[in-house]
């Protein structure tokens, strides 16, 4: 009994890893799009700030990369062992170095679109 109701656990951990891989894949997705119509309008109009495509980017990038680290804590939830403990350990780093350089970039370009034109 105790066996079944741990593989229907596992089983729904792992469509819900599945859901959140696919969700952030979707988002990153949306932003490329996003960037390309910003780009074209961009190119159209021959003037105006590339900042705010950057940021809408990174925004993207952000929220993706949230998504993928939370994949990855269900998936080692699951089957915790310490080879999956440290890859996750690993990656955890990463992406949080990848997303506190995205937050601070994001803040200094929009501080520098805010300031007036010298």
């Amino acid at each position: 009994m105790f066996e079944q109701t741990e593989q229907q656990v596992r089983a729904w951990v792992e469509w819900l890893r599945l859901l959140v891989e696919a969700l952030g894949a979707c988002v990153i997705a949306a932003g490329v799009v996003i960037v390309i119509v910003g780009l074209v309008r961009y190119a159209l109009a021959r003037g105006g700030s590339f900042i705010p495509i950057r940021l809408a980017f990174a925004r993207y990038l952000t929220l993706a990369l949230e998504l993928q680290l939370a994949a990855d804590v269900l998936s080692t939830s699951v089957a915790p062992t310490w080879d999956r403990i440290g890859k996750l350990a690993a990656i955890a780093v990463i992406r949080t170095a990848l997303n506190y350089f995205l937050n601070r970039e994001m803040k200094e370009e929009a501080a520098s679109a805010e300031k007036p034109p010298a």
